[in-house]
């Protein structure tokens, strides 16, 4: 076998170690056995909030398992079939074999990463809210794009988006917009999408055709369930009614009900429009906040005040994540990780594992020196 082969079999291995001690087979394999026996009781769904988190415990868990057996077997598979082909000395099988690893490498990489999402609100859904900055249309239609590779990240994701409020711009785009997006590991995949997103282009609203920087800041926090106590005192709260502005807001209802809450104590404002029903909005626009004030207090745990504090500062310079970059060249790079790619139309149609990823493994490799450190 070749070496660089060899050491793709090594980081599968390596891969395989890592996700067995994290998901502790022979215990998750008991649990999964007395999930499929609750779940054939004909009494579980006399109480339908339990069943369903029984039954999406049991959905992950099976997951969970059947990804790392089949990367066990895909490796022995892989293994076996290149010391046949080079036996038989059949460069096709071989090469069949050595891609179908390489391939397999990939994949257990990503369930690796994804087996770390264990933070206390990771596999909760999200709320992903996204600012245009100064700069009117322009900031504005970019705040737009970068919406959409969002709603089309979620898609391609199995994800459900809820669209919650939307201000629309004066000429095109859009000033703000939050939406919910409801799925596995939502909230672990994009907490670290937070920050300040840069754009350069030829301005399409330009009539000299000149190059145009746009700043748009995204805020991503974790929806809460009624398991997590979160104390709101009325008198904290300013409480107005509106109606929803602007010629677009295509997602969200035109009527006088639409809520927004002010948390005195902390300056977060929340707001719901997507609903006939003031009060459903009024619901709505509490659990949205009770999730930023949750989320308000996981980032002082996990020491991440910065972020907290990035996204009350002015969006623009020195506060930005990412750059994308249209004009004169092709570029997306984290400014954080230094992850980086050409295909920046890729990554407007949503494309952005690559720097979820990225992101996710840096926090994960500071976590651990720390630890190691300490």
């Amino acid at each position: 076998m070749r070496a660089e082969i060899q050491a793709v079999v090594d980081d599968i291995t390596q891969s395989l170690t890592l996700l067995r001690r994290h998901l502790d087979l022979d215990a998750a394999t008991r649990r999964l056995d007395e999930l499929n026996s609750l779940a054939e009781d004909p009494s579980l769904w006399d109480d339908p909030d339990a069943a369903q988190k029984i039954m999406r415990e049991r959905t992950q868990l099976e997951q969970s398992i059947a990804n790392y057996k089949e990367f066990e077997q895909g490796v022995e598979d892989g293994v076996m079939l290149i010391e046949m082909g080079e036996a038989e000395e059949d460069a096709d099988t071989v090469a069949e074999a050595e891609s179908s690893l390489i391939a397999l490498r990939d994949r257990a990489a990503k369930e690796q990463l994804a087996s770390l999402l264990s933070g206390e609100a990771d596999a909760n859904d999200c709320y992903l809210q996204v600012n245009a900055g100064a700069g009117g249309t322009e900031a504005q239609d970019w705040a737009e794009m970068l919406l959409r590779m969002y709603v089309r990240w979620a898609e391609a994701h199995g994800c459900k988006v809820e669209w919650l409020d939307e201000s629309a711009g004066e000429e095109a785009g859009i000033k703000s917009a939050t939406l919910q997006i409801k799925g596995h590991n939502a909230y672990g995949w994009l907490k670290t999408e937070s920050g300040v997103h840069r754009l350069v282009r030829i301005s399409p609203y330009d009539s000299q055709a000149r190059r145009h920087t746009s700043f748009s800041s995204v805020w991503v926090y974790p929806v809460v369930d009624d398991t997590i106590e979160v104390e709101v005192l009325d008198k904290d709260l300013r409480v107005d009614t509106f109606r929803a502005s602007g010629a677009g807001g295509q997602h969200v209802n035109k009527t006088d009900s639409a809520i927004r809450i002010v948390h005195e104590p902390t300056g977060i404002v929340v707001q719901c429009q997507n609903d006939r029903s003031q009060h459903k909005n009024r619901a709505q626009a509490m659990a949205m906040l009770k999730a930023r004030l949750y989320e308000h207090e996981l980032q002082k745990r996990e020491e991440a005040a910065q972020a907290e504090a990035d996204g009350k500062t002015d969006i623009g310079w020195g506060h930005q994540i990412r750059s994308y970059v249209l004009q004169p060249y092709q570029m997306v790079k984290d400014l954080r990780t230094g992850h980086e790619t050409t295909n920046s139309g890729a990554v407007l149609d949503g494309d952005i594992d690559g720097f979820l990823e990225a992101s996710l493994a840096s926090r994960i490799s500071g976590s651990n020196s720390e630890a190691e450190a300490s």
